[in-house]
This record gives structure tokens, sequence and C-alpha cells, in this order.
């Protein structure tokens, strides 16, 4: 039999490449394989990163610049601290008064004289003798009573109730703001109702009977 021969087109295995261990591994790949945009990549990873610059501080040029720039600060702490100063020292005085079911508390400042009732002035009120009560601590203190303010706040009771309150209620206020003139032994002499309040409140009614105390007569024939 005849033998074949082998085709010239059949393909040899290839040899494989044997890599050296000093040799990095990276000299055998074929440069086929490199890309332009393997290449961009590594360039954009390689640049170095710019960083927007910050601004400079100012400083200054000279040392009398930067004498004021350190003086500045402490100008503005002692113009602090003296207005805390000037409004702390602004006496302010409050004080109670009662009278049956109505409470006053009455705030006094320095000011020209104004009594105000929740807000409304004295001179407003119809009631000459309402306003009289209400100023009477005011009456025994002299020319002082123009140099204070008094704001009042009253709730409860009735007219006449909320008029006594308010009189005790600067009459205490007047005490605790002009300590030195002893006005308490004063108004005690006056009368001591202008500082000391009065405790007395009304009886209730009883079960079968028209008033607090009053019983129905009856007779026996």
């Amino acid at each position: 039999m005849a033998t074949k021969k082998p085709d010239d087109k059949v393909l040899k295995p290839k040899k494989k490449a044997v890599v050296k261990q000093d040799e990095p591994i990276e000299a055998h790949v074929p440069k086929s394989a490199e890309t332009p945009k393997v290449d961009a990549v590594i360039q954009k990873a390689e640049a170095p990163i710019h960083k927007p610059e910050l601004k400079e501080e100012k400083k200054a040029h000279t040392p009398e610049q930067a004498a004021v720039a350190v003086k500045e600060p402490a100008k503005k702490g002692k113009k602090t601290a003296k207005a805390a100063k000037k409004k702390s020292s602004v006496k302010v005085v409050i004080a109670r008064g009662k009278r049956k079911e109505a409470i006053a508390r009455a705030t006094m400042r320095p000011g020209k004289g104004a009594i105000r009732i929740n807000k409304v002035l004295l001179d407003s009120y119809s009631n000459p003798f309402v306003r009289d009560i209400i100023r009477e601590p005011l009456t025994y203190l002299g020319p002082e009573a123009n140099t204070v303010n008094v704001d009042i706040k009253i709730i409860g009771g009735g007219m006449m109730g909320q008029a006594q309150a308010a009189r005790t209620a600067i009459a205490n206020a007047l005490v605790e703001y002009f300590e030195d003139m002893n006005l308490k032994d004063k108004f005690v002499s006056i009368d001591r109702s202008l500082v000391v309040e009065d405790t007395r409140r009304v009886e209730p009614k009883k079960y079968r009977g028209p008033k607090a105390r009053a019983r129905y007569q009856k007779s026996y024939r």
C-alpha cells in the first residue's frame, strides 16, 4: 500500500514562550494588546492633581496696622461691657398688694411720674375717688414722685378692691425703691393699711338664710 504524505497545509504546534525569572512579565506582552485608550488612562492617573490655591489672608504690611487690628476686638468688648453695666444699673422694683379678691403687682422704674394700670394711664379713669385712692402713697412722697414710673397689673376683684390693692402695691414698691428715706415708718404712722395687706374676706352665705349671718325671724303664738 502507498503511504500518504503529510500535507504541507497541516499546522505544526507552536512552541510555548518561555519566561525568564529575571525578566519582568510585562516585557513579554505583545504590542498588539496595548491600545491608545489604555495609554490615555495611564497618563491621566500619573498626571499630578492641581488643587485650587487658597487665597492668602490679608496681612498688615506695617506694625502700626497690626497693632490697630489687635486693638479693635478689645474696643468692641469694652463697649458691650459698658452697655451691659448701664442696663444693669437701672433700678427696677416689683411689689404686690391684695384686697378682697383683687391682686395687684406694681413695677417701679425711673421715669417722669406716669402711672399705668393694665397698660392704661391713670388719668383716663373717670372716677376721681378711685384715682385719689391709687395715687395716695405718691402724695406723701414729695417731689421724688415725679422721678419714677409705675406699671400696675391687676387681676380679680371689683373696682374698689382693685384700687385698694393697687394702693398697697405702690406703697410697698416705694418703700423698696427709696430705701434711704425710711418710708415704711411714715406710712404706718399715717395709715397702716398702706403697707399691710388686709386679710379680711367676705363670709359666704349659709343655707336657709338670707345672708351670711342673718336668719329669718319666726314667732310663736
